[in-house]
C-alpha cells in the first residue's frame, strides 16, 4: 500500500472514531432522512399516487441536505480547533485529508442510502418501475454529492454559523430549480440554463426516470455520472481551496 493510501485510511479511521463517540451526529445522518420520508408519506396519505411521484426525488434530496450540513461543520471544526493546522504540518497533503473525510463519510452515506431506500421502498410502499438497486445508487450518489459540497464550502466559512448559512445559499437555489416544483421544461429560458448546470437537477431527473421506466435507462446512467462527477469536482476544488486555519 502506498504512503498516500495509508495516510488517507488513517484519516478515515480517525473521522469514523470521532463519529462513533458522537451519537447525536450519527443519529442526524442516519435517522433524520428516514423520519422526513415517513413524514412525507403521511402528509400525502389521502392523496393516492402523490408519494410515488415525489417520494423518489426527495429520497435523494433529504440525504444530500443532511450530509452537506454535517460535513461542512465537521471540516470547519477541524480548522477552528487547530487540528487541521497540526495535521498539515505532518506528511499529510490536503487531498489526502479530504479523501480520508470522503471515505469516512462515504461509508456513512452508504448506510444512510441503504436505510432510506429500504424504508421508502419496503415499509412505506414506494412504487417504482425501475430496479430498486438503481434507486439506492442514486440516493448514495446524492449523499456523496452533499458530502463533497459540504467539504468544499467549509473553506469559505469562519464560524459554524457561517457554515450553516451556506445551506440556503448553495442548496436552496438547486432545490427550486431542479424540477421538483415546476418541470424544468416549463421554466424561463434563463432559469433552464442555470438548472442545466446544477447537479441536483440530474439527481432529480434520474429518480424521475427510475419511477417511470422499467429496466436500466441509459439516460439514468448518464445523470448518475453527472452527479458523481460533480462530487469529484467538488472534492478537487475543496483540496485546492483548503486552508490551514480560519482567519
Amino acid at each position: 500500500m502506498s504512503a498516500a493510501a495509508r495516510r488517507t485510511l488513517a484519516t478515515a479511521r480517525r473521522v469514523l472514531a470521532q463519529l462513533r463517540h458522537d451519537p447525536r451526529t450519527v443519529a442526524m445522518l442516519l435517522a433524520v432522512p428516514c423520519l422526513l420520508l415517513v413524514l412525507l408519506k403521511y402528509m400525502y396519505d389521502r392523496q393516492p399516487g402523490t408519494f410515488d411521484r415525489i417520494g423518489p426525488e426527495l429520497l435523494g434530496v433529504f440525504p444530500l441536505m443532511v450530509m452537506f450540513l454535517v460535513t461542512s461543520v465537521a471540516m470547519l471544526r477541524e480548522r477552528t480547533t487547530g487540528t487541521l493546522e497540526r495535521l498539515l504540518t505532518m506528511p499529510l497533503g490536503r487531498l489526502d485529508l479530504l479523501l480520508g473525510y470522503a471515505l469516512a463519510f462515504g461509508l456513512v452515506a452508504l448506510v444512510q442510502a441503504a436505510l432510506a431506500s429500504a424504508l421508502t421502498i419496503g415499509l412505506l410502499g414506494l412504487q417504482v418501475a425501475g430496479p430498486t438497486w438503481l434507486v439506492f445508487a442514486v440516493a448514495l450518489a446524492d449523499g456523496l454529492l452533499g458530502m463533497a459540497l459540504g467539504l468544499l464550502v467549509s473553506a469559505f466559512a469562519a464560524t459554524e454559523f457561517q457554515a450553516v448559512q451556506f445551506l440556503p445559499a448553495v442548496l436552496l437555489p438547486q432545490l427550486l430549480l431542479c424540477g421538483l416544483f415546476v418541470p424544468r421544461a416549463d421554466m424561463a429560458p434563463a432559469l433552464r440554463v442555470i438548472s442545466d448546470v446544477l447537479p441536483l437537477s440530474y439527481a432529480v431527473d434520474a429518480m424521475g426516470r427510475i419511477t417511470a421506466r422499467s429496466g436500466v435507462d441509459g439516460q439514468v446512467v448518464a445523470d448518475l455520472a453527472v452527479v458523481a462527477g460533480s462530487a469529484l469536482l467538488a472534492l478537487a476544488l475543496g483540496a485546492a481551496t483548503l486552508r490551514r486555519r480560519t482567519a
